[in-house]
């Protein structure tokens, strides 16, 4: 596994993907959302007719997921099957129940396994990587982990922006209803010991990229 690993973790709408691409684009970083491939699964099954409450069926799909994403923070893309569903997976129909597909343990164990595999075998000289597990279960000793947080208003107003299709209230809903069942499988809003916690709250998309890259140099400057 690479050297340089930035882990990211944090609720949804804090801004990880978004941020975490950029930084690493200006770090000359390569970048991985975790989180896509669990929705790329979850888009799968629902493609395939597979019903996401069986753990079983949801495991056997993705034990033979073709999978693919590219981790140059400037040609980003998802496939499956050879088929570009990057903005696909974003439908809110995928976000209703990727927690279903995501809190199957033999998803996350196969899927974390990938995760470290590709990891492992970029070409760049590190590698961001966000989503869930990823400080704690994923790259664990990575020399820098963040948590990015940010108040539920700040999220909601976000993820509002960023899904024009649907109101702020079914907004709301549906990530509080996130959360919720997030939490089932993971502590996504608690910095474990030696996990780096950026509030991005009360500060802009620019000055929460250059907090990252900030911790990202000074981590790695005291390794």
């Amino acid at each position: 596994m690479s050297e340089i690993i930035v882990a990211v973790d944090g609720p949804a709408g804090s801004g990880k993907s978004s941020v975490s691409k950029e930084a690493a684009r200006r770090l000359g970083y390569a970048y991985l959302d975790t989180g896509a491939a669990y929705r790329a699964l979850a888009w799968h099954c629902l493609d395939e007719g597979v019903d996401v409450e069986n753990a079983d069926a949801v495991a056997e799909r993705a034990r033979s997921f073709d999978y693919a994403t590219g981790m140059d923070p400037d040609h980003y893309f998802v496939r499956v099957g050879g088929e570009d569903i990057t903005p696909d997976i974003r439908e809110p129909r995928v976000t209703a129940v990727v927690s279903a597909v995501a809190r199957v343990s033999e998803v996350r164990e196969a899927l974390n396994a990938m995760f470290r595999r590709m990891m492992s075998q970029h070409p760049r000289p590190g590698v961001i990587a966000e989503g869930r597990d990823i400080t704690t279960v994923v790259a664990p000793d990575a020399p820098v982990r963040v948590l990015l947080t940010a108040t539920e208003e700040a999220r909601i107003a976000r993820r509002s922006a960023e899904v024009s299709a649907q109101s702020t209230e079914a907004t709301a809903q549906q990530l509080a209803s996130r959360d919720r069942q997030d939490s089932r499988v993971v502590d996504f809003m608690t910095a474990a010991p030696g996990v780096i916690t950026i509030d991005s709250t009360d500060i802009d998309f620019e000055q929460t990229v250059q907090a990252l890259i900030d911790t990202v140099r000074s981590g790695l400057s005291t390794e």
